[in-house]
């Protein structure tokens, strides 16, 4: 089996409960314990586990919040650059989908879609560890007006992965049910998703290489291309895909919607249009979405209202020298609709920003849940009805859980997200 390193949190010390007896040293140690120094606990038994106290989560959304978390595996405690503490959790990487999935989303989600998600975050951490994810950790081109930057995930000093949706959502362990996430990630044991592609054609040799598996929430009906949310690279597995039953025929299937026009967004926008994630079931929403999830209303279709004054605001935290704000002018969108290059107008010049992460956290005091946005002004009042949850590229949470709900396998939810794609076995005992 392989191993994974998640680091959870970093703080000045560390307040832990271990539950059992872990070796320290040559220390064997249980119970209650602040932790000052670097160190490594090792459990003594499977049956093992420990806390931590004050772990945050959803950081800079509007649900964040802290919480005691319960882990399996070793402890080591790290110090940082700023002589602070690191703690990182070290464990078998099944161990470690068997959290991810039932903290992505609730663990009584069915069984197809925990199946989906074990093989993509299976697949996604895999890429991690080998440093193989598609893109730059960070990049951002400036020039007099206009910033363009987009976010990746940038590796870590000291660990794989960490602990909150910068990489994949990892709460520890998640009493609710969590035999269904178990059961789940054992069913695709070692399954991870790969793109196809052919070395030589003559002698028929396959190369498999594994898939950086991206998800989000709620698509708004049709999913993004890698390139509009990262670096200028085309991946023939994250492409658009339009969210509908194979054998329906709509008008976006048609071709009559072209939804990289202001034309062709705002229609798409402004409309609720048949899609797998347009849904308001609550029992479906409360399989997909956990508790603080579900402070998110409106996802599909969602309405902002800013004042003058509040855009300006917002703004004036990147590019003060605007002043007032007057205008939001889309220039160039992605297939779904989604923005990724906006220029801000204001009263003492403007400036173009990009890509959709970008847009997103300039226009929001967290992030906005989406760049798929079109813009009505009144007055000094400025209206963004939005589509989407997300950056859109690979699958779509809450679409993958109509699908399963529908009676769709695992395996076809992950081929309609995913299109170029095989599931292989990557890892075994």
């Amino acid at each position: 089996m392989s191993s994974i390193r998640v680091g959870i949190y970093t703080r000045k010390e560390i307040r832990a409960v271990f539950h059992g007896e872990y070796k320290h040293g040559e220390e064997v140690i249980s119970g209650e314990k602040e932790i000052c120094e670097a160190g490594w606990y090792v459990p003594m038994s499977e049956d093992c586990s420990f806390s931590l106290m004050d772990v945050t989560i959803g950081i800079d959304f509007h649900w964040e919040r802290n919480e005691t978390q319960t882990f399996k595996g070793s402890l080591e405690v790290m110090r940082a650059k700023n002589g602070e503490l690191t703690a990182v959790n070290v464990l078998d990487i099944e161990d470690y989908l068997q959290s991810v999935i039932s903290s992505e989303m609730s663990a009584t989600s069915h069984m197809e879609l925990l199946k989906a998600h074990a093989v993509i975050s299976r697949s996604w951490a895999l890429c991690k560890i080998q440093r193989s994810l598609q893109g730059s950790a960070f990049a951002c081109q400036e020039s007099e007006g206009k910033r363009i930057c987009w976010y990746g995930s940038e590796p870590h000093e000291g660990f794989d992965v960490c602990a909150d949706d910068h990489c994949q959502r990892y709460q520890g362990l998640r009493a609710k049910d969590h035999k269904n996430a178990i059961k789940a990630v054992q069913e695709t044991q070692g399954e991870v998703l790969c793109q196809l592609g052919v070395r030589s054609e003559e002698l028929g040799v396959k190369e498999y290489k594994i898939c950086d598996a991206r998800f989000y929430k709620c698509c708004g009906g049709v999913t993004e291309q890698f390139e509009t949310c990262w670096e200028d690279t085309h991946f023939d597995y994250l492409v658009k895909v339009e969210d509908y039953n194979a054998n329906r025929s709509l008008s976006l299937s048609k071709g009559s919607i072209n939804l990289t026009t202001e034309e062709g967004a705002r229609a798409w926008i402004l409309s609720s249009p048949d899609a797998f994630c347009n849904t308001s079931d609550k029992k479906i929403l409360s399989q997909v979405l956990n508790d603080y999830d579900q402070e998110t209303i409106d996802f599909y279709r969602w309405k902002v209202v800013y004042s003058q004054d509040e855009l300006t605001a917002l703004v004036a935290r990147h590019a003060p020298q605007l002043g007032k704000i007057i205008d939001l002018i889309p220039l160039k969108r992605g297939v779904s609709g989604r923005i990724y290059e906006l220029n801000i107008v204001g009263e003492n010049g403007s400036i173009i920003i990009g890509k959709e992460l970008e847009i997103r956290k300039w226009l929001s005091n967290s992030h906005l849940y989406s760049s798929a946005f079109v813009v009505e002004k009144e007055g000094d009042t400025f209206t963004l009805y939005g589509a989407g949850w997300g950056h859109g590229v690979g699958l779509c949470q809450i679409g993958a859980a109509v699908m399963a709900e529908k009676g769709y396998t695992y395996k076809e939810i992950l081929a309609h997200y995913y299109p170029n794609t095989e599931i292989k076995l990557g890892i075994r005992d």
